[in-house]
C-alpha cells in the first residue's frame, strides 16, 4: 500500500524532530568532548585536539539525526 502524501503539519513535525535530534546530538557530542578534554572553543588546544573535538561533535550530530529517524520510523509503524 502506498503511503499518503504528508500534510503540512506532519511535514513540520518531521522537520522539527530531525532538527531537535541533530541539535541535541551536537550538544551531546560537544559535552562529551569537553568531558574528555577536547574542547572546540579552547584557544590553547593544538590542531589534533581540535580535530578530535570536531569529530565528536559531528559524530553526535549524525547519531542524533539517526536516533530521530529511528523514533519517527517506530512512531509511523505504530500508526499503521
Amino acid at each position: 500500500m502506498a503511503r499518503a502524501t504528508p500534510n503540512a503539519r506532519d511535514a513540520l513535525a518531521e522537520g522539527l524532530v530531525d532538527a531537535a535530534g541533530f541539535l541535541l546530538g551536537a550538544l551531546a557530542g560537544w559535552q562529551l568532548g569537553r568531558l574528555l578534554g577536547f574542547d572546540i572553543l579552547s584557544s590553547e588546544a593544538g590542531a589534533a585536539h581540535t580535530a578530535i573535538a570536531w569529530a565528536l561533535l559531528l559524530g553526535g550530530c549524525g547519531l542524533g539525526k539517526w536516533v530521530s529517524l529511528q523514533w519517527r520510523a517506530r512512531r509511523d509503524a505504530a500508526r499503521d
